[in-house]
């Protein structure tokens, strides 16, 4: 991408965000931050217990994801939030106007079968279904762009990449 884009890799858990996001930033030659970082403690606690957070938790980390954003507003970066909701987005955006959204999007029992294999990941896969319901897709208006998560994670960054070229040209 010839303009240093900040670029949101999100989706529902399972999805990918922490895999294809540095595998991302590599191709694009820019820093990757990691979203789940973000999160207070309580929130890790509170999703480690089974429990959804809900709006009120999640303001602070979306803040949090969108000042690093804006801190590398026209050096470009790429950091994983699921930013389910159009509000977060929304929210983001406000931090960092210039972000791009990668959803990485793909069949619900796929994604259930990679949260199972995962080792050592606060996010339960019985909170997968109130994930699903939360998330609202990109619209028309917003910048971003949708990528399948079948197949291999150097095949999922290719197509990213790819659409994230067409999406600027």
């Amino acid at each position: 991408m010839s303009t240093p884009h900040v670029v949101v890799v999100m989706g529902v858990a399972g999805t990918g965000k922490t895999t294809i996001g540095p595998l991302l930033a590599a191709a694009l030659g820019v820093p990757y931050a990691e979203g789940d970082d973000f999160h207070p403690a309580a929130n890790i606690a509170k999703m480690s217990a089974g429990t959804p957070l809900d709006d009120a938790d999640r303001w602070p980390w979306l803040d949090a994801i969108g000042q690093w954003a804006h801190g590398r507003a026209g050096l470009g970066g790429v950091v994983s939030s699921s930013a389910l909701k159009r509000a977060y987005r929304d929210r983001l955006r406000s931090e960092a106007p210039g972000a791009v959204f990668l959803h990485l999007s793909g069949d619900r029992s796929l994604i259930e079968e990679r949260m199972a294999g995962r080792k050592g990941h606060f996010m339960p896969t019985a909170l997968l279904d109130s994930q699903f319901a939360t998330l609202q897709p990109l619209e028309a208006d917003e910048a971003g762009v949708a990528v399948d998560v079948s197949g291999t994670p150097e095949e999922i960054t290719q197509r990213a990449v790819a659409a994230l070229r067409r999406l600027e040209s």
